[in-house]
């Protein structure tokens, strides 16, 4: 895995949204691989439960910059320490359908021990990426929303987790800016708007 390509990356920003949020994708090295750590959301949450995510949420009045938004989340979440991070860059914003902007922050981080916190985790989950660039573990499917448009929805399934929705175009990104991974040009499917989903 190659940060220097994020590193230069000129990330596309999102204004306007009624609300601000950001997210930290942690890289960390473990047994001498580099993986990330995801979250899964614990069930009784009303946004996306179970879904996997990168541990984040909305921006607060005590946070300076969004960079500090996503240090704080996870270290609530998963009590990520925040001076042990390195931010390396970040991703495009992301549009949520709950007019949320989403800013992505990348950061290399100690493979320490990461407490979930129980009241908005179910599980800390940690993938290695030459499992997620794996071709094997990777499907897309285009649907034409009647609201948001055509678009074309992730999947990664890599040791029992789907990581998909806008957490899957986090990861597209990061992957293809820094390892040899490209998505394919064209989706594995077209499927109807209410079609069921890989998950």
């Amino acid at each position: 895995m190659d940060l220097s390509g994020l590193r230069r990356h000129e990330p596309v920003s999102i204004a306007g949204a009624q609300r601000e949020a950001a997210v930290l994708a942690p890289v960390i090295d473990r047994a001498g691989e580099p993986q990330l750590l995801f979250t899964k959301r614990a069930e009784h949450l009303g946004r996306h439960p179970g879904q996997m995510s990168f541990p984040g949420g909305g921006r607060e009045a005590v946070d300076g910059t969004l960079v500090e938004t996503a240090l704080r989340e996870a270290n609530e979440e998963v009590a990520l320490d925040p001076a042990s991070v390195e931010i390396v860059g970040r991703l495009d914003d992301i549009r949520t359908s709950t007019d949320y902007a989403v800013r992505p922050f990348v950061g290399v981080a100690p493979d320490a021990e990461f407490v979930p916190d129980e009241s908005e985790v179910a599980e800390i989950v940690v993938l290695p990426v030459a499992e997620l660039t794996d071709p094997a573990n990777y499907e897309s499917e285009q649907r034409d929303h009647p609201e948001y448009g055509t678009h074309r929805i992730h999947f990664f399934h890599v040791d029992g987790y789907t990581v998909w929705g806008a957490t899957g175009r986090m990861v597209v990104q990061l992957l293809e800016l820094a390892t040899d991974w490209r998505m394919p040009p064209e989706p594995d499917r077209v499927v109807d708007p209410d079609a069921d989903l890989p998950v």
